[in-house]
């Protein structure tokens, strides 16, 4: 098939798959730069994992030589605070600061040569013993040894942002069209210009397509003869009533941290870090904060799964560890619980940037768990990108074909 061949043909410059909040800030920074936009995303927008995560930030600052992570990190924060403060979105942006609860010796030892490590890279980041800790999130257990402090960690609400990116590329001229499942995509005979169609019999060509599918990145590559290494790990959340403030720090724990440091347990086949491997917990991962309507959030499991409910033991051993941290949980019910996925690769490394043998064709998938605090720096990096044809350097550690292959010729073009 050759784009541009059928009659009802939606034409624009650039097509971007996925209306996440990485598709959402690709779509808008095009808009803005000038570019003919339209984004397709198959559900609503942020209605996948974009909206469902805890929107926590775990925010370290730039450091004395910025990496790739602090990049898309401290990027992203300076645009939540933009959207918040002066675009008058109301995000329930909060940078109130961030804790990583240690709840034994080794884990204190961890935590402390993992902060050394991090102060003398120039990062914002403490340690703080039991009473310091207690002070600052006073419902902590009496019998945890400290916590490490993210002072420029925040939070907001993950599907707020997601919908103000697109709203903001759409007043910038974008066209963002939720309910558009692809179902085929091809390129012309020569290389160039991409066809998409989607369930509804719709076609749409560009000259540039960006793929930002998330977690569902390897079968939208598999559409155009890619294999696309990335893994659908879900993660799942439960939710208490609302209830007084009695957290005031977006929380997690050390113990994950430390395991993960010490037995990644990962292969070509299975990305790193997750919580269970080979059918059996390997370590317990928690993380979440206090709404501004009360409601407390809390997750944890990580897990290559395709079933779309939350596994009842999973939340059980969530809850029972946010319990040992927090005890006034005891008395809250659990009122609701939900699972999502993330795009994950094998060794936790982001795909960013154009794929080789194909013309103007991008991708930006692989986050891991990070696609909210990284995600709009990652698409204002990759719009960047295809605005003047220069790759930001730092991008070099994201580079598709370290990752990518193409199962078939890239002319060939694929449905299914």
């Amino acid at each position: 098939m050759k784009a541009g061949a059928m009659a009802n043909d939606d034409r624009s410059e650039v097509l971007v798959l996925g209306g996440g909040i990485a598709g959402t800030s690709t779509a808008y920074y095009l808009a803005r730069y000038g570019h003919d936009v339209t984004l397709l995303e198959r559900g609503e927008i942020a209605g996948a994992a974009s909206g469902l995560n805890a929107g926590t930030i775990w925010a370290v600052g730039w450091g004395t030589l910025p990496t790739l992570d602090s990049t898309l990190s401290m990027g992203s924060l300076e645009m939540f605070q933009t959207f918040q403060f002066e675009l008058d979105y109301d995000l329930g942006f909060r940078q109130g600061g961030s804790l990583q609860v240690i709840q034994t010796e080794a884990e204190y030892q961890f935590a402390s040569e993992s902060v050394r490590r991090l102060t003398t890279q120039g990062f914002h980041v403490e340690l703080c013993d039991a009473r310091d800790a207690r002070t600052i999130e006073p419902a902590l257990s009496d019998h945890v040894l400290g916590c490490v402090s993210y002072p420029l960690g925040a939070s907001a609400d993950p599907a707020a942002i997601t919908r103000a990116f697109a709203a903001e590329a759409q007043r910038h001229g974008a066209r963002i069209l939720p309910g558009h499942d692809v179902t085929a995509l091809a390129c012309g005979d020569d290389g160039a210009g991409y066809t998409v169609t989607t369930t509804e019999g719709r076609v749409f060509s560009a000259r540039t397509l960006v793929l930002a599918a998330g977690a569902w990145s390897r079968q939208v590559g598999a559409l155009l003869g890619l294999e696309l290494p990335v893994f659908a790990v879900r993660g799942q959340m439960w939710a208490t009533a609302p209830t007084a403030r009695r957290l005031f720090h977006s929380i997690g724990a050390v113990e994950s941290a430390r395991y993960w440091h010490a037995d990644p347990a990962g292969s070509a086949t299975t990305p790193l870090e997750l919580t269970h491997w080979e059918g059996a917990r390997r370590t317990r991962h928690l993380y979440g904060q206090q709404l501004r309507d009360g409601t407390i959030i809390i997750g944890g499991d990580r897990q290559l799964s395709d079933d779309a409910t939350p596994d009842p033991e999973g939340i059980a051993a969530n809850h029972a560890h946010a319990r040992e941290l927090f005890p006034f949980l005891r008395d809250l019910p659990i009122q609701r619980t939900w699972a999502g996925w993330m795009p994950f690769t094998a060794r936790l490394e982001p795909i960013i940037g154009k794929i080789s043998g194909f013309e103007r064709l991008y991708v930006l998938t692989g986050l891991s768990s990070s696609g909210f605090e990284q995600g709009p720096m990652a698409g204002k990096l990759l719009a960047d990108y295809i605005h003047t044809g220069e790759a930001a350097p730092l991008l070099a550690a994201a580079d598709p074909m370290r990752q990518v292959s193409a199962l078939a010729h890239p002319q060939a073009g694929f449905s299914g």
